[in-house]
């Protein structure tokens, strides 16, 4: 089958999906269960995927899953041997995606979006790009923390850890109790470099002892030579310029005497030839004798060259009047420039002279405070850590308060939510368990979330007490007491409400459509009082492929006529039915009002 676009139609405009966050506009699948080929074009705000059982609805979550980093399963891949997923996200550019893109040498596409795909054979092997990059899987997987979430009947990817329960209750404490954490973390961090710093002295007293040693003598011997920055090259030119004096001065004499001639007697006197300034002279008064405006301006011009070669003269003068040709100072600078050479072998780097010798010094000078070992350093250095500690436990202190009383609070707007949810018994809490004495990177406390499905139930962590269809809930539930507030753009839903019916199905459509104003949501649903809050209302279908003996899956999107028989036909199984097309139009009339 030919790959099909599934595009969604122009409608009234409706403001969701932040566009500060991204979303996918558009995915592909090939190859992967019953679907041959699909392109969907996804839209802003909610998007729904219905169909019949079995025609191949959670296959585009095992597509988007598989995209962003999941298990590649070779169960999955069709007769032809190989599957493959691609997908375009749309992101800001002050995303963080960006820059972990570009390091893995990922480029953005002509248009500024970013090109995700994924590859699996039937023998198990796997292939990622990014931005038309090959990639390890783990940086697509790395990438999809901050890109999707997905909650489903066996994907429970976020909330059912411990240490994301407890990022979840920090978020809802609120920015105030956020930059207090970060403050703890920033002390938390201190504390254990200074207690790492101090029994690295203790434990290797002697061998510190003697690097120390080691740094002091060559800082000895650097500071009885006191080079300076660029010394040696400076002595390197004086050393020349004062073994090579005569001839030097003999040269600067040379091409004076050609400049200006013996004007001072000094040169040897004589017969002399005529010399440049002369001639110059001479030049420029024959031309400015002349009445001619080009010849009286060549004239100027003969001046200025006089006055320049006067200068370039007087300055080979004072050139000869500052050589020395002293023996005994070229062999002060000789014996200096040993010196420096000296250092600069045992202490720089190749190529960096005097100043890598000074680089070494300032270097070790930071090194010894790092040796010292003595009992004075030793005793300031445990007093910084025991301070250390104190702000620590301080801190800590403060931020365990903020969980708990954050922790009510959000375990009430969790159970507010359930109580629409077809969970009016459940009951939800968290479980603060502080541990003062034992300070971790994120605090003092385990943090777990609780949930007691039914009266009389033991409050349990919320990934053992409770079904896949209430774990769902509770997420979304979750989810949606953070709207607005969660970074992930993308959130992908499947059969989040099974075993549901009634009214507990239209507050699930009514909850994920408010969740969808921040965010882009994808879910897989076989309810019609879901389908109907859609923004974009994709269809599965089955139909047997006669050509190859297997059941082909083809996905549209609907509008109109199409979608109200298809929400007649989740209500009915008639598609034809109209009983079931006026109660799916007044579904659609009530999920309308309701956004």
């Amino acid at each position: 089958m030919a790959g099909r676009t599934a595009a969604p139609e122009a409608r009234p405009a409706r403001v969701t999906g932040s566009p500060a966050t991204g979303r996918l506009t558009e995915l592909r699948i090939r190859g992967l269960g019953a679907i041959d080929d699909v392109t969907l074009e996804l839209g802003r705000g909610l998007t729904v995927v219905t169909g019949e059982t079995g025609a191949g609805k959670t296959m585009v979550v095992t597509g988007l899953t598989l995209l962003f980093g999941g298990r590649a399963d070779p169960g999955r891949v069709r007769a032809n041997g190989r599957a493959g997923v691609e997908g375009r996200l749309e992101l800001p550019s002050s995303s963080p995606v960006w820059e972990r893109a570009a390091d893995a040498g990922a480029d953005p596409d002509d248009d500024g979006s970013l090109i995700l795909a994924r590859t699996v054979s039937a023998e198990g092997r796997s292939r990622a790009y990014l931005g038309g990059r090959s990639v390890p899987v783990g940086v697509v997987a790395e990438l999809s923390e901050s890109l999707l979430a997905v909650h489903g009947q066996t994907d429970q990817l976020r909330l059912s850890r411990p240490a994301e329960q407890r990022r979840a209750l920090d978020r809802y404490a609120g920015a105030d109790h956020l930059a207090l954490l970060e403050r703890y973390r920033d002390a938390h961090q201190r504390w254990r470099a200074l207690s790492a710093d101090l029994d690295r002295r203790h434990g290797q007293a002697r061998e510190l002892a003697q690097a120390a040693d080691v740094l002091r003598l060559g800082l000895e011997e650097i500071e009885a030579v006191a080079p300076e920055p660029g010394e040696d090259e400076a002595l390197a030119t004086q050393a020349k310029r004062l073994s090579d004096a005569d001839a030097l001065r003999a040269a600067a004499d040379e091409a004076r005497l050609a400049l200006i001639g013996d004007v001072t007697g000094d040169l040897g006197g004589g017969e002399l030839p005529q010399d440049a300034t002369a001639a110059l002279a001479t030049a420029e008064r024959a031309l400015a004798s002349s009445d001619d405006p080009t010849l009286v301006m060549l004239a100027q011009d003969l001046a200025d060259a006089v006055a320049v070669v006067s200068d370039v003269a007087g300055q080979l003068a004072g050139y000869v009047a500052d050589l020395d040709a002293d023996p005994a100072r070229l062999a002060e600078v000789l014996d200096r420039r040993a010196a420096i050479t000296a250092l600069v072998r045992k202490y720089a780097d190749v190529g960096t002279g005097a100043s890598g010798v000074l680089s070494w010094a300032e270097e070790a000078q930071r090194k010894l405070s790092e040796l010292d070992v003595s009992d004075e350093a030793l005793e300031a250095l445990a007093a910084e850590r025991d301070a250390a500690r104190a702000e620590v436990d301080r801190l800590g202190a403060e931020v365990s308060a903020g969980r708990r009383t954050a922790a009510d609070g959000f375990a009430a707007a969790v159970g507010a939510e359930l109580a629409g949810l077809a969970m009016k018994s459940a009951r939800v809490s968290f479980a603060v368990d502080s541990h003062p004495g034992e300070p971790g990177p994120d605090g003092i406390d385990d943090v777990a979330l609780l949930l007691a499905a039914h009266p009389g139930a033991p409050a349990r962590p919320v990934h053992k007490g409770a079904s896949g269809g209430e774990l769902s809930r509770v997420m979304l539930a979750i989810e949606v007491v953070f709207a607005g507030a969660d970074p992930v753009p993308v959130m992908v839903f499947d059969e989040v409400d099974a075993g549901v019916g009634g009214q507990a199905a239209g507050e699930i459509g009514r909850r994920l459509a408010r969740l969808a104003r921040d965010h882009q949501v994808v879910v897989v649903t076989h309810l019609a009082q879901v389908a109907a809050f859609a923004d974009t209302h994709l269809v599965v279908d089955k139909s047997p492929d006669t050509g190859a003996g297997v059941t082909a899956t083809d996905i549209r999107s609907v509008e109109g006529e199409d979608r109200v028989r298809e929400l007649a036909r989740m209500l009915s199984g008639l598609v034809d039915s109209e009983t079931g097309q006026a109660h799916a139009r007044e579904l659609l009339a009530v999920a309308a009002d309701a956004r």
